[in-house]
């Protein structure tokens, strides 16, 4: 008896090496851009972005802020908005609920409190005084805040993600914007995390299930083109 499904494969090929064989061979369509898009910034904060600073940041293109504000830039001078999230508690940590359970050091998720340094929007992001920010409590920028509200009004179809981690704030944010029913872009040389193999193991299922992952140029060059 031929079983129709697929067990599950192992093999020896690392995350990356799987990532780069699905995007040059796609197999499924993608979703493209629609009519009108929105930069959604994740998590640009000096605890994930300042590696001189805090051993909780990381760093995989070192022109990852550069090119989100270019993408960010362009995307204001057409009229489209641009958003910026970061995570943040207050001083017990009573919001952090059950995320905020595993750990318990400065270095913790839940010790990252209001106004502090690493609550604090790395340095070299341009945030302008019109973009959207806000600080969220759980790893998607849509949970219980007001993003999806705001892109409604605003009459956006298609969210680009960036930031960090790949693995887990942006990866939320995708399926999220997903389920929200936007077109949902993640540009690769915008996404950092810890590890290659999170990283690259999170784009290719991004990329086979849930959102369109590109180069950066593919959004600088639909932009530009509006």
């Amino acid at each position: 008896m031929t079983t129709p499904g697929t067990k599950m494969i192992r093999e020896n090929r690392t995350a990356r090496e799987l990532f780069e064989e699905v995007m040059a061979n796609p197999a499924r369509r993608k979703f493209g851009f629609g009519e009108k898009l929105a930069i959604v910034n994740v998590d640009f904060q000096q605890a994930y972005t300042r590696i001189d600073l805090f051993k909780t940041a990381y760093e995989t293109d070192p022109a990852q802020i550069a090119y989100a504000n270019r993408i960010s830039r362009l995307a204001r001078a057409k009229g489209m908005p641009v958003i910026w999230s970061r995570v943040g508690y207050k001083a017990d940590a009573g919001d952090a609920g059950v995320w905020g359970t595993r750990t318990d050091t400065p270095d913790s998720l839940q010790n990252i409190k209001y106004d502090s340094e690493r609550h604090a929007y790395d340095p070299r992001c341009e945030i302008d005084p019109d973009d959207l920010q806000f600080t969220k409590r759980m790893p998607s920028a849509f949970f219980e805040t007001p993003l999806s509200s705001y892109l409604r009004w605003h009459k956006v179809d298609t969210v680009v993600v960036t930031g960090g981690s790949t693995s887990g704030c942006v990866r939320a944010t995708a399926v999220d914007a997903l389920s929200y029913g936007f077109r949902t872009i993640v540009p690769i040389e915008t996404c950092a995390d810890k590890h290659e193999s999170y990283h690259f193991a999170n784009l290719t299922d991004l990329q086979l299930k849930y959102a369109d992952v590109e180069p950066v140029q593919a959004v600088i060059d639909w932009l530009e083109a509006r």
